[in-house]
């Protein structure tokens, strides 16, 4: 008598084990952004064109980039994998930030983002290696939730007219945690433009304990 196969398989991960399945969700351009100049701050625009360096004259684009802070692991300044070509935030959760920072708005070129998207709860809990299939033929992947940092902390409190610039640069990083959106990379290029339909395939996730 042949078992089950898919019981037999969760019996040897363990009772502790929780399995997510992968699921689609559809999602839209809500705004594109790039930044053509030496800072990081975008400008919106209608379109975007993609290669394998991520924006077409962007200032993130390349296929490496040099570590940072977010890499205390390399020496500073070790150049590496480019897994941050493009900055992708939600409206909701950028209006939730600028209510914790008692703000009225946070628009998204002051932070540098490149791609606005509507129509999927809480964005930056989006997994890593989550996949974005725009109907034009551009394909995005996921690579991790965006930490806020105190740079684009500082260029909201300037837009945003905060008496305290310092104050308000220092604020951002705590109001923005885990809402500050998702970095990712071009795995197939073309153009993306305002208002064209996602679909987002989000992976089989579970927690690893060891």
């Amino acid at each position: 008598m042949k078992g089950n196969p898919m019981a037999d398989q969760l019996s040897l991960l363990g009772t502790d084990t929780e399995i997510v399945p992968a699921r689609k969700i559809a999602a839209r351009v809500a705004g594109l952004y790039a930044a053509r100049s030496n800072d990081f701050v975008s400008a919106a625009t209608a379109a975007l064109t993609l290669g394998f360096d991520g924006i077409e004259g962007d200032f993130h684009a390349g296929q490496t980039r040099r570590s940072g802070g977010r890499e205390p692991w390399y020496p500073r300044g070790t150049e590496m994998r480019n897994e941050r070509q493009l900055s992708i935030i939600a409206a909701d959760e950028m209006a939730q930030v600028a209510r914790r920072m008692e703000i009225a708005e946070i628009k998204p070129e002051w932070i540098g983002a490149n791609l606005v998207i509507e129509g999927v709860p809480r964005l930056s809990m989006l997994p890593a290696g989550a996949l974005m299939f725009f109907k034009g033929g551009v394909t995005l992947k996921v690579d991790a939730q965006n930490g806020p940092c105190r740079l684009a902390g500082r260029s909201v409190a300037e837009h945003a007219g905060m008496a305290d610039v310092e104050a308000g640069a220092l604020l951002f990083p705590k109001a923005a945690k885990r809402l500050r959106g998702l970095v990712a990379w071009v795995e197939k290029p073309g153009r993306i433009v305002a208002g064209e339909e996602i679909s987002i395939r989000v992976p089989e996730q579970w927690i690893y304990r060891g």
